[in-house]
């Protein structure tokens, strides 16, 4: 048996695979039929491309994950290098407002590979309970 591995058309999302003239090809359906099958498709999506920015633009096409800080587009919730700090991330607080995160020290290497600098790590920064997304702590232990 043959195998396929095409994209599905813009509007249209993968959902298992089909036999089609002896071969197996993607089963794309339009991304409304597909609504109750989104987190299987989020994760075949996953394997292929590691990316979620094409899976977000297809599947809400409302919803954007870019936003504008002081005049200019930032993309939210994505951690970069930072200008004051390490690293920076914008994200929008419990207010709805477009906040700039900064954290981790710049001078500093993070050694997350020695379980034991790893484990005395969360325990001082409690990274069991993080807190909320716009507060550096969160980020600081997503990245450890």
């Amino acid at each position: 048996m043959h195998y396929i591995d095409e994209a599905c058309w813009k509007g249209y999302q993968q959902y298992g695979m089909k036999d089609k003239n002896g071969k197996q090809v993607p089963n794309c359906v339009p991304i409304k039929e597909a609504e109750g099958y989104c987190s299987e498709c989020l994760i075949e999506y996953i394997k292929r491309h590691e990316s979620l920015d094409e899976y977000i633009d297809i599947a809400y096409p409302g919803v954007t994950n870019e936003s504008e800080y002081h005049g200019r587009k930032v993309k939210l919730g994505k951690p970069m290098r930072g200008d004051v700090k390490k690293f920076k991330v914008y994200v929008k607080n419990d207010k709805g407002n477009v906040v700039k995160v900064n954290f981790g020290d710049p001078n500093m290497r993070i050694r997350k590979s020695n379980p034991a600098r790893r484990r005395s790590f969360r325990a001082r920064h409690r990274c069991e309970t993080p807190g909320p997304r716009w507060k550096a702590r969160y980020w600081s232990c997503r990245k450890w």
